[in-house]
This record gives C-alpha cells, sequence and structure tokens, in this order.
C-alpha cells in the first residue's frame, strides 16, 4: 500500500514538475514577446522624435516655427497611437498567454482527479477482495 502511495506520489510530482517548466517556459516566451513590441514602439517613437528635434535645431525663422508646430503636433499624435497601438498588442499577447496558463492548469487538476480516482479505485478494489477474505467462511 505504502510502495502505491510513493508511486503515485512520485508521478504527480514528476508531471507537477513538467507541467511547472512548460508554464515558465511560456510565461519567459511571453515576456520577451511584450518586451519586442514594447521596444520597436519605443525605438520608432525616438526616431520620430529625434526627426522632429532635427527639423526644429535646423529651423532659424519664426515662418519656419510656424511651419513646424503643425508637423510637431502630428509626431506627438503618431507617437501616442504607437504607444496605444502596442499596449493593446501588449494586452492581447498577456490575455493569451493568461489563457493557455489556465488550460495548462485545468488539465494537470483533471489528470490529477482522474489519477486519484483510479487510485481510490484500485484501493477499494485491494479492501473489499481482503474484506471478502477475512469474511469468508472456512473450510
Amino acid at each position: 500500500m505504502n510502495a502505491q502511495f510513493n508511486e503515485s506520489f512520485s508521478q504527480f510530482t514528476h508531471q507537477f514538475a513538467a507541467a511547472a517548466s512548460r508554464a515558465n517556459r511560456l510565461a519567459l516566451e511571453s515576456a520577451e514577446t511584450v518586451f519586442g513590441v514594447q521596444l520597436k514602439t519605443f525605438e520608432k517613437n525616438i526616431d520620430a522624435t529625434t526627426a522632429f528635434f532635427g527639423e526644429l535645431a535646423e529651423t532659424r525663422d519664426l515662418d519656419g516655427y510656424q511651419n513646424l508646430w503643425p508637423k510637431g503636433l502630428q509626431v506627438a499624435k503618431d507617437n501616442a497611437e504607437r504607444v496605444v497601438a502596442a499596449s493593446q498588442e501588449v494586452f492581447g499577447l498577456t490575455l493569451k498567454t493568461s489563457e493557455v496558463l489556465g488550460q495548462m492548469a485545468k488539465s494537470q487538476f483533471e489528470a490529477a482527479t482522474e489519477q486519484a480516482q483510479a487510485t481510490v479505485a484500485k484501493v477499494a478494489k485491494a479492501t473489499k477482495r481482503s474484506a471478502d477474505r477475512f469474511n469468508a467462511p472456512s473450510s
């Protein structure tokens, strides 16, 4: 009986370690993707802002500054739109990762439940056989 318990516990521990490893790998891949999206957005925003400041530094008269004002607003708007789009993409990636992790947890619980039920059924059957032998009339 003790050997059955040890074997079941060992098998469950192995399954848990494998699931934890898969979950960690998935979380790391998700974090890497999120970081890449944010870095790409940051890079595009820096490039656009730097280009605008370059034009601003080269401007020498009042008309040039008046012409740059709408361009500066457009750069700020484009930067904000890129940040919002990146945030939405990050949210979507995070949601997908959470769904996959939830499915993994659900499947682990289902597998553990099935295994526990099988063990209980096995033990109940063995107990019934032992009880039947004990209660059997002796000849």
